[in-house]
C-alpha cells in the first residue's frame, strides 16, 4: 500500500516488520499451546497402571483398615481421598510408570513430615504403609491373572 501512495519501493525493515507482526502474535500463543499440550500428555498415567492403582485405593477403602498419616488416623475412604490428592500432585511432575512407583512416591510417607504411613487393621498391629499396599497390589495382580476382577479383601 505504501508503495501505491509514493510510487516507490517501501524500505527493508517496513516489510519485514509488517510481514512479521502478525506471524508473532500467532508464534507465542501456539508454541505455549503446544508445550502445555506435551507436557499434559507426558504427565498422564498410563491407563493400565492407573487402573491399578485405583483398585489398590478402592481395597484400602473396603479393607476397613485405618491408616495413619503424621500420627493421626483416618477411615480407609479418607485415606484414598488423600492418597489420591497426592497422585494428582505427583502427576503435575511426572508420569507415574508404575504401582510400585506411586507407592513409593505417594503413599508410603508423608512429603510434609517425612513420617512413614502406617495401615492398621482389626486386631492386628500397624504395618508400614509401603509393605501393606505392596502385598494387596500382589494380590490384585494374582487376582486379576486368574480372571477374577474383584478380589475379596485379604488382611496382612
Amino acid at each position: 500500500m505504501w508503495a501505491l501512495d509514493t510510487g516507490k519501493s517501501p524500505p527493508r525493515s517496513r516489510v519485514f516488520a509488517s510481514d512479521r507482526r502478525l506471524p508473532m502474535k500467532l508464534f507465542f500463543p501456539a508454541i505455549s499451546a503446544a508445550l502445555w499440550c506435551c507436557l499434559a500428555a507426558a504427565a498422564s498415567t498410563p491407563p493400565p497402571v492407573r487402573a491399578e492403582i485405583d483398585a489398590l485405593l478402592t481395597r484400602l477403602q473396603a479393607s476397613g483398615c485405618q491408616f495413619s498419616r503424621n500420627g493421626s488416623w483416618h477411615s480407609g475412604s479418607e485415606a484414598k481421598e488423600h492418597l489420591l490428592r497426592k497422585l494428582e500432585h505427583l502427576e503435575s511432575k511426572e508420569t507415574v510408570q508404575s504401582a510400585e512407583r506411586f507407592i513409593e512416591l505417594a503413599a508410603s510417607r508423608s512429603s510434609w513430615s517425612g513420617q512413614a504411613y502406617q495401615v492398621k487393621c482389626a486386631g492386628a498391629s500397624p504395618v508400614e504403609s509401603q509393605v501393606w499396599l505392596s502385598r494387596q497390589l500382589e494380590i490384585i495382580r494374582v487376582s486379576s491373572s486368574h480372571g477374577n476382577r474383584s478380589p475379596a479383601f485379604t488382611p496382612p
